[in-house]
């Protein structure tokens, strides 16, 4: 194989995916991003490539290795081809009709440097085109607005950039890299829309550097729910989920139960918790999942506890779908084609009593008072902001409790309306 040549299709390849998505700057890609792509990915190749992998194929993550063959498969299907082989019978027929009768080696080497003398030169331009200092980063004013309470909720961004230079400004969420906004350095504002609350980081991105950020916090309020048809989801009124407990009303099971092709409900609580850290909480719930026919088969449920600066993300499923489930505590990833999560295997069928236990970033999960799963993580959750619930299909939550450190309760609910 051609080592080099190799890497060059590689590198083809990974730009046509970043303009497919017009996510702006892979270098500026945060770990949520890869997260994304992953599902991304998944949803249109039915291939599921780890964030980690991803984060190895983008370069950033130290890997000596090529990427697989199943990778590369993957990836090229994403694009529109049938597999690696595919991908690069095009672009070796696209190259067969631009070949002359030079000595190729000479030819690849006087690109390879002329591509080095363009990238230098390109870095050279840049750099001088936006010589921002620090007292210019001062006078660059970045807000936000919601315009309602409600969902769905749309937020202004408010700026002046007069005195950038630039044909690459975006505006960038922490969480929800489809919030991304382009803009010029002539606007001074620019909107978003957002049908699920949660909190997020307005970041400010100039030629892949990061000049301002901040925080956006779009409240649930009290609990609420949606049904997430694509691309926007239906908003449920509290009569119809809300009974001795979170549950959607018959009518809502039988349209679910009626689908074709898988849905997902979920119930939210966004608010503002209290100095409750993330990486220091009780978190004790019952649960079933409603639904186990057609698609729904594998009951799988997760539960999201939201932080200010990441999440944790804890999956429950059937043992026999154990393989299909994935786990991420902020920035630690688990991938269930990858590693054992049969920990988190059990029938929903009834209630379960679950309770999440985080000490010092140390978690524990505890399935009806019986020790199933520990793990620890690096980076701060930061303050506890929400608690979001997941069901393939549907769901029924009986109780929870959210106590701190101090085993002090934050939250309690027994769901009464």
């Amino acid at each position: 194989m051609n080592t080099q040549k190799e890497y060059e299709l590689i590198s083809k390849c990974i730009l046509q995916i970043e303009e497919k998505l017009g996510w702006g700057e892979s270098s500026n890609w945060h770990s949520e991003v890869f997260i994304e792509l992953s599902e991304t990915i998944q949803e249109q190749t039915k291939v599921l490539l780890s964030p980690t992998t991803l984060k190895r194929v983008w370069g950033k993550v130290n890997y000596n290795s090529s990427p697989s063959i199943s990778t590369l498969n993957a990836l090229s299907q994403f694009i529109g081809y049938s597999n690696w082989r595919d991908y690069k019978n095009h672009q070796n027929s696209n190259k067969s009709i631009k070949k002359t009768l030079v000595n190729m080696p000479i030819v690849f080497s006087l690109a390879a440097f002329l591509a080095l003398l363009f990238i230098s030169l390109f870095s050279t331009i840049s750099s001088n085109k936006n010589e921002l200092t620090t007292e210019d980063i001062s006078k660059i004013k970045f807000s936000s607005r919601t315009i309602t309470n409600g969902m769905p909720n749309s937020v202004v961004f408010d700026f002046d950039l007069s005195n950038i230079k630039s044909d690459s400004i975006y505006i960038q969420q922490y969480w929800d890299v489809t919030k991304t906004i382009k803009i010029n350095n002539k606007q001074k504002q620019a909107t978003g829309i957002y049908y699920f609350p949660g909190y997020f980081r307005a970041k400010l991105v100039v030629d892949g550097n990061v000049i301002k950020e901040h925080d956006l916090f779009i409240k649930s309020n009290d609990w609420s729910a949606s049904i997430d048809y694509k691309p926007i989801p239906k908003y449920l009124k509290p009569q119809q989920f809300v009974d001795d407990g979170l549950k959607l009303d018959d009518d809502l099971l039988t349209e679910i139960k009626s689908l074709k092709t898988p849905i997902v409900s979920t119930y939210h609580f966004i608010n503002d918790l209290g100095n409750i850290s993330g990486d220091d909480f009780n978190l004790e719930t019952t649960l079933k999942n409603n639904f186990n026919e057609k698609w729904a088969v594998c009951q799988t449920t997760q539960i999201y506890i939201i932080g200010t600066k990441g999440a944790l993300i804890i999956p429950f499923t059937i043992p026999g779908c154990i393989s299909n489930i994935n786990v991420m505590l902020n920035d630690v990833y688990m991938n269930g084609k990858e590693q054992d999560l049969s920990s988190f295997g059990l029938d929903l069928s009834s209630f379960k009593n679950i309770k999440i236990n985080v000490v010092k970033k140390q978690l524990k999960v505890f399935i009806n008072d019986s020790e199933t799963f520990s793990a620890k993580y690096n980076e701060s959750l930061g303050k506890l902001v929400g608690i979001r619930y997941r069901f393939l299909g549907a769901g029924e939550v009986k109780h929870i409790k959210l106590l701190n450190a101090s085993e002090e309760t934050v939250l309690k609910d027994n769901f009464q309306l």
